[in-house]
């Protein structure tokens, strides 16, 4: 899908960068690897440090799923177990290069009993987004066509500007062509394309 919207795009005071679920399941090798996952932890160690130069609020967001997790196929979800609190599968890429002066981190489906594709749901993630004085929203991670997806429309719904980072995403695709659907409904919804091109010094 070609990249829509401003050829240009500078950071500002009021944006936070959402990283969403770079975790070793979700890589090649892990119990739910995303199709060419690996390749978004280049592009999102670019756009981490932009945002880390500038002293940007980075949020980042992990399943930590309790290991009867309702999303598991054992217990009647769609998904082989994966990112169990605690376990390898749920750290983090070990390639992200997270700053740890301005990183914030948000565990999302802890619950057994309930799913959460979204950062925010059952998260205090709005709040924190807030306390920072944070409009704008620029999200990318895995995968494009769940958690990032979901985490976008709720950006969109509580009111804040969100730029979807499409070159640092990449979709599960459980059915072909899942992922550029998803991207399409983010779009539009509202949220702006770009690629780390388009990011003004």
């Amino acid at each position: 899908m070609r990249p829509l919207g401003p050829q240009q795009l500078t950071l500002n005071l009021g944006d936070a960068l959402i990283v969403v679920d770079v975790q070793n399941d979700f890589l090649p090798g892990g119990s739910l690897a995303v199709p060419r996952g690996d390749e978004v932890v280049p592009v999102l160690n670019r756009y981490l440090d932009a945002f880390a130069r500038r002293g940007l609020p980075i949020f980042t967001t992990r399943d930590w799923h309790p290991p009867n997790h309702c999303s598991f196929q054992p217990y009647g979800g769609p998904w082989p177990p994966h990112c169990v609190a605690g376990s390898e599968g749920a750290a983090f890429a070990p390639a992200l290069e997270l700053p740890a002066s301005s990183t914030l981190m948000t565990l999302k489906g802890t619950q057994p009993e309930k799913d959460a594709y979204s950062a925010f749901d059952g998260t205090d993630l709005d709040v924190r987004l807030r306390a920072h004085g944070v409009g704008r929203l620029f999200v990318g991670g895995l995968a494009t066509d769940y958690c990032v997806l979901c985490t976008v429309e709720d950006g969109l719904k509580a009111g804040y500007a969100v730029v979807l980072l499409q070159d640092a995403i990449r979709a599960v695709n459980v059915r072909p062509g899942d992922g550029e659907r998803a991207e399409a409904e983010m779009i539009r919804r509202g949220a702006i394309p770009i690629r780390l091109e388009m990011l003004t010094a």
